[in-house]
């Protein structure tokens, strides 16, 4: 299960164990059959070098929510910083909703530590979100988000520990 840490509700910050590569689990976030995997994007343009874009669509929901409207959507934003094997930044993300105005810019940072010393180890991902204006609509996306990357992340490491 997710780590989560105790955070404001103008940020979240995800943990999880995954016995695999640091490699590995951050090529799942550039592979566009992984992402549809584990994240179910339908559609992505993510390229891991500085400047390149990173931007991922879903399909919209069939529900609303009662604030942020469908979920589903986009969101885009530019990799600022691309490390192998230790992670990468977006900054200037927006997530673009089915409905309604866009939200952001925020930041997407995922880290990847390597957990032993076995190549073929375990990583210690982390993914935290950053941006906020006082609203109720980023209370309630940041809410919708962090149990959505929870999940999203337990299907990673499904996915990378078959």
């Amino acid at each position: 299960m997710a780590n989560r840490q105790d955070t404001a509700a103008s940020s979240l910050d995800v943990k999880m164990l995954i016995a695999a590569p640091p490699a590995r689990v951050l090529k799942a976030f550039f592979d566009p059959a992984a992402l549809g995997a584990w994240w179910q994007v339908v559609r992505s343009v993510t390229i891991p070098r500085a400047l390149g874009p990173y931007v991922v669509e879903w399909r919209p929901t069939d529900f609303r929510d009662e604030i942020l409207g469908r979920l589903g959507g986009v969101f885009s934003g530019t990799v600022i910083q691309y490390q192998p094997h230790e992670g990468f930044f977006v900054a200037d993300g927006f997530w673009l909703p089915p409905d309604g105005d866009p939200i952001g810019p925020m930041a997407l940072e995922v880290t990847c530590t390597a957990v032993g010393q076995n190549p073929n180890g375990a990583t210690q991902l982390r993914v935290t979100q950053t941006g906020c204006d006082d609203s109720i609509r980023w209370r309630r996306y940041y809410e919708v988000v962090t149990n959505g990357w929870e999940r999203a992340l337990t299907s990673l490491k499904a996915l990378l520990e078959q």
